[in-house]
């Protein structure tokens, strides 16, 4: 039987806190191989192209991938000020030397897996996004919400999009667990999926619809999201690429040592995932 070895990184949302510099220290130390940045952690924040060529000469000088800026949205809404927002964006992850630009859907209930025009809208921002991609030579990583409120919600639409247009290439999914098991999709799409997200939900009393961002936690024994399953599931068809933890929890901000309760996740999966 194979070994699975994951490709682990660091999500920003690790410890929003950390500086820019800091969190590719910190990614330096625990040996992963990706950071992705964010445009929405406040003074830690990725958005100006100074910042950007900074941070991505010292990626370069440690051996590290950025892989994204995080995140364009909502995506899938298109108008002037978002093809603004998608060309600055894009502009500072080349800056920064990154792979490509997280894409998340609008996520308040104004649109839902009920509204007709949806998924034209959906294949419109694609269309509109891709000369911007490809202008700044980036991939577009299509994060499914799996929110009930989310106007996407399952990978399998977000498939469906990208090759009603033909951009199999330009377009990556992000296979995000806690949105996998949030959305109830079976499917896995690892020759579409780009990226990987991690984090854990630990709570008894939290429904799988009910469930949060703040409920997210790095991923241990306890967890009830079935990250190791999900993740031997996608080794096992093909998948190996970048595995980024993502926790959005202050239970996990606040810890006085996250690289070392990284370390421990690291180490927790990688022993389930070959028992």
């Amino acid at each position: 039987m194979s070994t699975v070895s994951p490709r682990y990184g660091l999500n920003h949302m690790v410890c929003p806190s950390l500086t820019i510099q800091q969190l590719m220290e910190t990614a330096h130390q625990l040996g992963v191989e990706t950071v992705e940045f964010r445009n929405d952690i406040g003074t830690n924040s990725l958005t100006d192209l100074a910042t950007a060529k900074a941070a991505g000469e010292q990626a370069k000088s440690l051996g590290i991938t950025v892989l994204s800026i995080n995140a364009l949205y909502p995506f899938n809404i298109w108008n002037t000020d978002r093809a603004a927002q998608a060309v600055q964006m894009a502009k500072v992850a080349q800056a920064c030397g990154a792979v490509g630009l997280v894409m998340c859907p609008l996520n308040d209930g104004s649109y839902t897996q009920a509204t007709p025009q949806r998924f034209d809208m959906l294949k419109e921002a694609l269309l509109a996004i891709t000369p911007i991609l490809e202008d700044h030579n980036l991939i577009g990583f299509i994060e499914p919400l799996g929110f009930p409120i989310s106007s996407l919600r399952t990978k399998r639409e977000a498939v469906e999009a990208i090759e009603a247009i033909g951009q199999s290439s330009r377009f990556k999914l992000v296979h995000d667990t806690f949105h996998h098991r949030g959305s109830g999709e079976n499917d896995y799409f690892p020759n579409h999926t780009g990226l990987v997200h991690i984090s854990g939900l630990e709570d008894q009393d939290i429904s799988f619809d009910d469930m949060l961002d703040s409920h997210r936690l790095l991923v241990g024994p306890k967890d009830r999201l079935g990250n190791v399953e999900q993740l031997h599931q996608l080794h096992t068809t093909g998948f190996n690429g970048p595995v980024s933890f993502e926790p959005f929890s202050e239970q996990v901000w606040g810890l006085n040592d996250p690289a070392t309760a990284v370390l421990d996740s690291i180490h927790y999966l990688n022993d389930a995932l070959n028992r």
